[in-house]
């Protein structure tokens, strides 16, 4: 048997260890509390309208900003690393794409997801199929986009997420995280607390009039859902004041 020359924690009794934990826990509670209330502080963010005509190249032939919605009213946008004359994508961004969960649970909230990058469809095309992804992949190449939402800084390619909000014929910009911001993201919760309307769930602080349903009641298996967002109507899209 190999004896084991890393320093180890104490070896503490079971009470000891309990007690140890319960501290520990109680700070980890507060730090869920804080991440609450910058989510809720983050839906009370201004917006910026989008007055620019961006246009992609997708799978299905050229898109604007507002296609890459999908008739959804909310749209997280990866910005993956992945340069014109790159043979692949940046390892860490495709991390962070490996980590996100089925997109069904994102539309049930009325969340669109899309990944965008400089490289040429075709190269973006043949890595999302090595990479075994359904994310929708969109080619910014031709376009002021990623120079303009900062994931490509003069010669260099930078990971970044944006966030999107559609009302009517409108988009705007809510939301921008990137470097250490974007690490812990993946599940769906994550990427909820992210857009406008949140988790849409009834125990959290919202603005007046933003949807909200019952926790527990909107969620299902990924291959149960219609198409049609549970999320309820749109408010009417005002200041909030805060």
């Amino acid at each position: 048997m190999t004896t084991n020359t890393t320093p180890l924690p104490r070896i503490v009794s079971q009470a000891e260890w309990q007690a140890a934990l319960g501290e520990h826990r109680a700070k980890e509670k507060a730090a869920t509390k804080a991440r609450d209330a910058l989510a809720a502080e983050r839906r009370r963010l201004p917006m910026v309208r989008i007055e620019k005509d961006y246009v992609f190249e997708g799978e299905n032939g050229p898109a604007r900003l507002a296609d890459l919605f999908e008739d959804r009213r909310q749209l997280i946008v990866y910005h993956v690393m992945f340069g014109p004359t790159w043979r692949q994508g940046c390892v860490g961004c495709s991390m962070s794409v490996d980590n996100i969960g089925h997109l069904s649970h994102l539309h049930a909230r009325d969340v669109s997801m899309a990944l965008v990058s400089r490289a040429p469809l075709e190269k973006l095309a043949a890595y999302k199929k090595r990479m075994g992804w359904t994310v929708p992949w969109y080619s910014s190449n031709g376009s002021d986009f990623n120079f303009d939402f900062g994931a490509t800084v003069g010669e260099d390619e930078k990971s970044a997420v944006s966030v999107f909000f559609c009302d009517g014929d409108s988009v705007y910009r809510t939301y921008r995280t990137s470097g250490r911001g974007d690490e812990m993201l993946g599940t769906v919760w994550s990427y909820l607390d992210l857009v406008p309307f949140g988790r849409q769930e009834s125990w959290e602080d919202s603005p007046p009039g933003w949807p909200q349903t019952p926790p527990y009641d909107w969620w299902q298996r990924h291959d149960e859902y219609d198409d049609t967002s549970l999320a309820g109507p749109a408010p009417a899209l005002t200041s909030t004041g805060a």
